[in-house]
């Protein structure tokens, strides 16, 4: 089966969507999946270097809309090699402009393949009721109603990432009338093994904090975060109790208007602020932390909480988290709502929890990833609901499910 995946970027910096495909494809290839990814990149940039599979960048791209003039000519003349074609995310250039192409070829009675359009979050109604996105939730209504209605209902079907995801879907947009919804799920890989020589890396970028124990916040520096809703809570919970571990919050966007903000408000000798973590590095500092925390106001499916769970950590989240559900019954985090009372009560919650408690937190944690979540279990799963023929399923041999190993208690 040879399957193509359209995305906007590749770039890490952009979030989940391209990790996923990162993720996800190395699995496939174990079971004879063939995976091409089409991007809107220019060509030659250092993320599109150093991976296991084709990307074909077609970039540069006009716009906001990241407008290719690529893209077309290069769909009409590639896309009959496939069986499936994904469009990963909405509101691009990527997205209907592989629908247009892809629905042109149909009208003609050519071989085509089927078209899923996966939209990580992009249709979940708090993108057009926040306050902060007036403007946006303007823009995407007049494209949907233009354009993004007709990928949305015109293709085989909607693949989700989680329950919460589809069912929000329903409630954003009049007119939402998708063949299909498919709840495929999402995992990540199995993380490297905990190594002091990463953590001696990642202090490097935290050199204050000085082998103190610490939380951690690891995403894009972003409103739509709670990074404020942290950094609030903590100064005031650190009032109560000097003795509070450390708080790390790294990721990009330190240069945004917000990001310098929040430093600011976070100047504070027990709050640290290394930047965007990549590699082992950013590894060690979810292996070594006490506890992940992502206070966000939405979060599709939020891959940095599932990391954390995979380095078996208790996950502190908001309920505006969509897979809080499966963290809540797994007992392997606490769930807030997402306020400033909430994230104070989380937190505080945590800090007064006893050391047996909070492994067997991060024990539950880990099994979540491990029935859940890991890409060993998920990475295969979109496969099953596909309409391709039975020879081509059984191309597909299900991969052995990976030996996971029962983590250690350090009490």
């Amino acid at each position: 089966m040879r399957i193509l995946r359209v995305i906007a970027t590749m770039n890490p910096k952009s979030g989940g969507p391209c990790q996923g495909i990162r993720n996800s494809i190395p699995v496939q290839k174990k079971a004879g999946i063939s995976n091409e990814v089409v991007s809107l990149d220019i060509p030659g940039e250092n993320f599109l270097k150093e991976n296991e599979f084709k990307i074909h960048a077609l970039g540069p791209v006009k716009g906001p809309y990241a407008y290719c003039k690529n893209l077309e000519n290069w769909l009409k003349e590639n896309l009959e090699r496939f069986d499936i074609v994904i469009i990963h995310g909405l509101w691009l250039h990527n997205s209907y402009g592989t629908f247009r192409v892809w629905n042109t070829i149909k009208r003609r009675n050519k071989k085509i393949p089927e078209l899923y359009v996966m939209p990580h979050g992009m249709l979940d109604p708090y993108f057009q009721k926040a306050r902060s996105r007036k403007i946006k939730a303007l823009r995407n209504w007049i494209f949907w109603n233009l354009i993004e209605k007709k990928v949305v209902n015109g293709a085989d079907g909607l693949l989700f990432t989680c329950v919460e995801e589809m069912e929000l879907a329903k409630r954003t947009f009049s007119n939402y009338k998708p063949k299909r919804t498919l709840n495929v799920g999402y995992g990540i890989s199995s993380p490297p093994e905990k190594k002091e020589a990463d953590y001696n890396n990642f202090l490097k970028k935290c050199p204050k904090l000085e082998n103190r124990s610490y939380w951690l916040f690891l995403s894009r520096i972003h409103p739509k975060k709670g990074v404020d809703l942290l950094i609030k809570s903590y100064l005031k919970l650190k009032e109560q109790d000097s003795e509070l571990p450390d708080l790390v919050i790294a990721g990009p966007g330190l240069e945004s208007d917000y990001g310098q903000q929040m430093q600011k408000l976070g100047d504070n000798a027990s709050i640290h602020f290394p930047g965007m973590l990549t590699g082992k590095t950013k590894w060690a500092a979810f292996h070594y932390s006490e506890c992940f925390i992502l206070p966000s106001h939405q979060e599709n499916y939020g891959i940095a909480v599932v990391e954390a769970m995979a380095c078996k950590k208790p996950v502190l989240i908001t309920d505006q988290v969509n897979i809080w559900r499966e963290i809540k019954n797994g007992k392997g985090g606490l769930i807030s709502k997402d306020n400033l009372e909430g994230v104070c009560d989380v937190l505080k919650t945590w800090s007064n929890l006893s050391d047996r408690k909070k492994f067997e937190l991060g024990r539950n944690a880990w099994n979540v990833f491990r029935e859940k979540f890991s890409v060993e279990n998920t990475a295969l799963k979109m496969l099953d609901h596909f309409k391709v023929s039975k020879d081509l399923r059984n191309f597909n041999p299900r991969l052995k499910p990976e030996k996971f190993q029962e983590p250690v208690s350090n009490l």
